[in-house]
């Protein structure tokens, strides 16, 4: 089980009351609203490993370099005196919350994983391409339903209310609600474009075009073929507006499309049977006042 860590403690945060608090005021919904989630899944999947992948880099500086409007809009005000470095935008209350998470999930013993340079859908990309057996991506993002695959038992658990409810995504739920394949997916996002991730996609081409064009001719190579072929069903309107987006393309599918082959750093994946450091954990238990959440996290490990 591959998690999507900072689209799952957003939704928590905006799932729970920030009435959720420690003993000294400060919020920890998303902390316990993360907790929570964790402590369903596993109960409910009961994974042998479970793997918190984070953004070690939310906005890749060579993603950048070839659609520099990727994620610009998510670009925090104050970053060009934050030493030149991108800051995502996120609320001040969720800022604080976030080495609390870090710092549970260690004293726990759950994985967290990042790449410099990656983003966690690029480790979550690279692990399910190391698989041996069946993976669970659990995310909030559609982007990582490219790797969804029956044949090799990759499915995708994603949030649709909350975090308590889940949709179950294989291929037959892609197919039916966008017209293409999971490997597909990209192809079609890519053509759509996307503005949450800041994609202009190409002009003219939504989404249910891009399906018909990809069941059409294949893929983005036989699509963009096809604009050179002056035999190919494509219409004047879609020759000419594929034609000028052609620069963009070339560029978005390296962007669009997840990595597979990031180096990662040695860590253990099972799902611990007992925690870590029994008293970091209750430390923080009553440091932020974790209550119940932590109580029902510890109680689903195999131990």
């Amino acid at each position: 089980m591959l998690l999507d860590t900072a689209s799952l403690y957003f939704r928590a945060y905006f799932g729970v009351p920030d009435s959720v608090r420690a003993p000294d005021g400060t919020p920890v919904n998303a902390v316990r609203g993360l907790l929570d989630f964790i402590a369903r899944l596993v109960q409910d999947h009961r994974p042998d490993d479970l793997v918190a992948c984070i953004d070690a880099d939310w906005r890749p500086a060579w993603r950048v370099a070839l659609i520099p409007t990727y994620k610009a809009h998510r670009v925090a005000e104050e970053a060009p005196e934050a030493g030149g470095v991108d800051q995502e935008e996120v609320p001040d209350t969720l800022s604080p919350q976030i080495p609390v998470i870090d710092e549970v999930l260690d004293a726990i013993g759950i994985a967290r994983v990042g790449a410099a340079d990656y983003e966690a859908d690029d480790v979550i990309g690279t692990l399910t391409g190391r698989a041996a057996g069946p993976v669970d991506i659990v995310t909030g993002d559609r982007d990582l339903f490219q790797l969804v695959d029956d044949e090799r038992g990759v499915r995708v658990l994603y949030p649709v209310k909350g975090v308590g409810t889940l949709r179950l995504v294989d291929e037959s739920y892609v197919r039916e609600k966008y017209g293409v394949g999971g490997s597909g997916y990209a192809d079609l996002a890519l053509l759509r474009g996307d503005p949450s991730d800041g994609l202009p996609g190409v002009p003219g081409i939504g989404e249910k075009t891009a399906a018909k064009l990809l069941a059409a001719h294949g893929d983005l190579a036989g699509i963009m073929a096809a604009v050179d072929d002056p035999a190919a069903q494509l219409t004047p309107a879609q020759r000419k507006r594929l034609a000028e987006a052609r620069a963009y393309v070339e560029v978005a599918p390296k962007v669009v499309r997840v990595a597979a082959d990031v180096a990662l750093p040695a860590f253990d994946a099972a799902l611990p049977r007992s925690p870590r450091d029994p008293g970091a954990v209750a430390a923080l238990a009553e440091r932020w006042g974790l209550g119940g959440s932590l109580r029902r996290l510890l109680s689903t490990l195999p131990g």
